[in-house]
């Protein structure tokens, strides 16, 4: 099936309309990750280390060892404490010792909650926006919604970089230097790949 010139045009715009926002995002971020040495950050930790009353232990003793979430009521104490956990936060729990790490963009977290000692203590590592907005980019520690949206949004790319090659096929002719500029676009990396990697 052939594809109309204005159907090609139709899926590029609304490709690039699409991307746009992303695709300058990712370009920006590419950048801070390159340079993410000279970058300086400061963060910030959060530190907190305090007692757990024993009534709320007890439902969490009664627990089999393995992956377990908090029970509610210790979950709003901890809460209350400053302790940043949601409430389908998963952990290590050996019948003794709870441990959740909760890594996110941008930041690191754990809580280690021993109930033996009935005491808890928890680290939060914040390190700033540019630290977020590199992490989205890698993908990391972002969730199964951001996973599936970079894969959706490549896909789109790919739209919009395909039916730009299909435009500069259907224009080359009349801008003789459109193959000379893509020959040049293709060989700059793979000959500083060859040559300076």
């Amino acid at each position: 099936m052939r594809l109309s010139l204005g159907s090609v045009r139709q899926w590029h715009w609304v490709s690039a309309a699409v991307t746009l926002v992303g695709m300058l995002l990712f370009a920006i971020t590419g950048i801070t990750l390159n340079h993410a040495a000279a970058i300086k950050a400061d963060p910030q930790i959060i530190t907190i280390e305090a007692a757990v009353p024993e009534a709320l232990l007890q439902p969490l003793l009664r627990l089999p060892p393995g992956k377990v979430t908090l029970p509610a009521a210790l979950q709003q104490y901890l809460t209350g404490q400053g302790v940043n956990i949601g409430p389908q936060q998963p952990g290590e729990w050996d019948g003794s010792e709870f441990y959740a790490a909760m890594p996110k963009p941008g930041a690191d977290a754990w809580l280690a909650l021993d109930a033996q000692i009935a005491e808890f203590s928890y680290e939060r590592t914040d390190r700033g926006w540019v630290a977020y907005f590199n992490d989205l980019h890698k993908g990391r520690d972002s969730g199964v919604v951001w996973f599936w949206f970079i894969d959706a949004f490549a896909v789109v790319c790919v739209v919009f970089c395909v039916t730009g090659l299909i435009l500069l096929f259907r224009q080359g002719p009349h801008r003789p230097m459109t193959w000379p500029m893509i020959a040049l676009g293709a060989l700059l990396p793979v000959v500083i790949m060859l040559v300076f990697i």
